[in-house]
């Protein structure tokens, strides 16, 4: 027998307040036996959902731009409850689509002519260089892979499908801003896009035509990108901002 040693037989120290520990887990694993609750994840998803259909309801002019609409009665129109409508529409506000009548519900936003091009004026000193530095460095491979993008365009326009050709328009230039590596770029972008998708007070009514025509110019703008057609780029690039005033 070694002097000076001796052996520590006890078992150890239970952990009486603690959680028990699951087979083959070592000590300072946490275990999460309980998964979030489902009500909240639910919540969060509708709110979305709505949230998608109102900004559709909204491009579509479905939504007019100085009617007032109550949450309680959106909601019965969706098959929700007036929360995640409400929730939703409190979004829109902070976007700037709609402003909170007290007591009422949503106002829609009466945007004028003149909004509509000072947002066109900022995305053109927005994307237009960016395009161009893009065509000078990006490969016509890279270009090419976004053809199915502007064909989707292309076809919600031939539909004369407002809302689905606004959602498939912001997809083919978030996807070419993208290419420049710069997410702050692409959100700030796409902001501004959807803003200037809004309804214009006494607005003309967008006929399909002008829609097929501004599809059009996603594939010859792509055209122009893989052949490196600068001056091109630049034209077709500035007409489209131009023409969407």
């Amino acid at each position: 027998m070694e002097q000076g040693r001796t052996r520590d037989t006890a078992p150890p120290d239970p952990e009486p307040h603690g959680p028990s520990r699951v087979p083959g887990q070592t000590r300072g694993e946490h275990t999460h036996s309980e998964p979030p609750a489902p009500r909240l994840v639910q919540r969060h998803s509708v709110r979305g959902q709505i949230l998608d259909a109102l900004r559709t309801a909204l491009v579509g002019g479905e939504l007019v731009p100085g009617e007032v609409y109550s949450a309680p009665a959106l909601g019965a129109r969706f098959g929700v409850s007036a929360t995640p409508v409400r929730e939703a529409m409190q979004q829109l506000a902070v976007e700037g689509a709609v402003e909170v009548v007290p007591n009422r519900g949503f106002r829609v936003v009466e945007r004028t002519p003149r909004e509509l091009t000072e947002l066109a004026e900022v995305r053109a000193l927005i994307e237009v260089p960016v395009m161009l530095r893009l065509a000078r460095t990006v490969p016509a491979g890279r270009w090419s892979e976004l053809r199915p993008l502007a064909e989707a365009t292309s076809a919600a326009a031939a539909r004369g499908d407002r809302a689905h050709y606004a959602e498939s328009d912001r997809a083919f230039h978030r996807a070419v801003l993208a290419l420049a590596g710069n997410q702050q770029l692409v959100d700030v972008a796409d902001d501004l896009h959807r803003r200037s998708q809004w309804p214009l007070v006494a607005g003309p009514v967008v006929r399909r035509a002008d829609l097929v025509a501004d599809a059009a110019e996603h594939s010859a703008l792509l055209d122009a990108l893989i052949a490196q057609d600068l001056p091109v780029v630049q034209s077709l690039v500035r007409e489209h901002f131009t023409s969407a005033k």
